[in-house]
């Protein structure tokens, strides 16, 4: 039977790392969805959001994050009257993806930012430990 090892610092940041990372993704495939057009609202781009749930390691009482699932957003593609538009149903509509653009900005710098914030963690636990090393 396999031993696991505790989880320590660096797993705990790589996992906020790596959760980061698809809310990040996330966001950047909503961004590149932003002016995207069905010809009907079924088939419509609908934005992408990232779920998170807690992860707690019993063995250490360390709790950190994982992604629980990426879900697709409920709400309803923008008609728009285009009749010249090649995807145009008979009516001349097209349905736009319902993606705020503004808001995935915001998405996109909030979750670099974390993903930042866990770097400086790491760069701090590796400065430290390699200190403690030092002093023999």
């Amino acid at each position: 039977m396999p031993t696991t090892n505790p989880m320590n610092v660096f797993d705990v940041a790589g996992r906020a790392m790596s959760a980061q990372l698809v809310r990040m993704n996330t966001a950047a495939s909503n961004l590149a969805n932003a002016g995207a057009v069905s010809t009907n609202e079924a088939d419509a781009y609908r934005p992408l959001k990232a779920v998170f749930a807690q992860q707690l390691d019993a063995a250490t009482g360390l709790s950190t994050v994982r992604v629980s699932s990426v879900t697709r957003s409920t709400a309803t593609p923008i008609r728009q009257h285009d009749p010249g538009h090649p995807l145009a149903d008979a009516n001349g509509d097209v349905f736009a993806a319902p993606v705020d653009e503004n808001a995935e900005m915001v998405e996109m710098m909030d979750s670099s930012r974390q993903y930042q914030n866990m770097v400086e963690a790491l760069t701090t636990a590796k400065q430290l430990l390699l200190d403690t090393v030092r002093m023999k």
